[in-house]
């Protein structure tokens, strides 16, 4: 096969595929979609050795994998299929996980983690952000209620593919998993007081107007970070990180390493 038609192919892949798959935008989110286990059938770069150079720095685990998978093709090219060029450039399509497998993770009965609920979240970067640090922490996952997609490429971006570390979907309220829910508030009970439960569901407001009449309602229990007096809020991430960290720490067990 002429290199010609190697790029032809790949880019008919990528075009067949692009509709339906999860965009993996740069490096960083190829690398952590493949150490989780993501199936990624196109993997398009504009420079494979730089790509390669990359792999053996920062993640030799995947290194033979992402040799294997990437097509080299010009940069315009690259440019005409993704919405922004990544600096690595690199670009990759993944399968979505199976919705059914991702809804029996989030509704164990016996959490080992806290599942993280982001109720009617707007800013897709901060989305993002939360399901890398949750992620990061071993939830068992993130959920958002409200019109938010958590599978839209600027969130996946925001995470760095790190979707394919816990569960993500969208549910309605009323049809969040069983558990105790814990719901972040400035009126709730000071968080340092409270351990919270590994099966625990830790739900954030939206950025803009906090938790919904209907999520309050479904709290058992309102908690407050500690924050400066005259100061309003913490970003959304920050937010989350807090709690995570409040978790870990006083369940006795540390994120993990």
């Amino acid at each position: 096969m002429s290199g010609a038609e190697d790029v032809d192919g790949a880019v008919r892949r990528w075009r067949g595929l692009s509709e339906t798959a999860v965009l993996l935008d740069g490096f960083h989110a190829l690398k952590h979609a493949l150490r989780f286990g993501a199936t990624v059938p196109a993997v398009l770069t504009s420079d494979k050795d730089a790509a390669l150079g990359l792999a053996d720095e920062l993640a030799p685990d995947v290194r033979d994998r992402i040799a294997e998978l990437a097509v080299a093709v010009p940069a315009d090219v690259l440019r005409g299929l993704v919405p922004r060029a990544h600096p690595t450039g690199v670009a990759a399509l993944a399968l979505r996980p199976d919705r059914a497998a991702q809804l029996a993770v989030l509704a164990q009965r016996q959490r080992s983690a806290p599942a993280v609920v982001l109720d009617n979240p707007r800013n897709l970067g901060n989305a993002g952000a939360v399901i890398r640090l949750a992620a990061g922490f071993g939830a068992t996952g993130v959920i958002t209620t409200g019109s938010l997609d958590p599978w839209h490429p600027t969130v996946v971006r925001g995470a760095a593919g790190l979707h394919y570390a816990t569960a993500v979907e969208r549910l309605q309220v009323d049809e969040l998993p069983a558990g105790p829910l814990y719901a972040l508030d400035p009126e709730g009970k000071d968080i340092r007081s409270v351990t919270l439960p590994d099966d625990a569901l830790l739900a954030f407001g939206s950025e803009r107007s906090g938790l919904s009449a209907e999520l309050r309602e479904r709290a058992d229990e309102l908690i407050a970070l500690p924050m400066r007096p005259q100061v309003s809020s913490y970003n959304l991430a920050t937010s989350v990180g807090m709690t995570l960290f409040h978790w870990s720490t006083s369940s006795g067990r540390p994120a993990p390493l």
